[in-house]
């Protein structure tokens, strides 16, 4: 049967704009990877989750991608200021972004 093609799966949920850049530089170095829309996080935002199959050889590089290509950002949420008379929002800055990375071993890989 040969030597395994995938012996990793990563679940990477990134931003919904990071997509796009990520997918292009998993492609340079053979890493296969499906694209998923999900909602979550603390904002509700929209996300993308890839699932990604590579092998352990190339582990390092497909990490290296997704921190090049899965930036954080700054945004501001409002949030009442509870000691004002009336409610008033202010600005809070909160960090989001990035990539949240699950690495599975793949017992079985089969292309039918």
């Amino acid at each position: 049967m040969g030597e395994k093609k995938y012996d990793l799966l990563l679940v990477a949920v990134i931003q919904a704009q990071d997509a796009e850049s990520a997918q292009n530089g998993l492609k340079k170095f053979g890493a296969t990877s499906e694209q998923l829309s999900s909602i979550g996080g603390f904002l509700g935002r929209k996300n993308t989750t890839l699932l990604i199959g590579t092998s352990s050889s190339k582990i390092t590089q497909v990490l290296e991608v997704l921190q090049e290509t899965c930036r954080q950002r700054i945004e501001y949420i409002a949030v009442p200021l509870e000691s004002a008379p009336l409610p008033l929002p202010t600005p809070t800055p909160i960090s989001i972004g990035g990539a949240t990375i699950f690495v599975v071993e793949v017992e079985h890989y089969e292309e039918v």
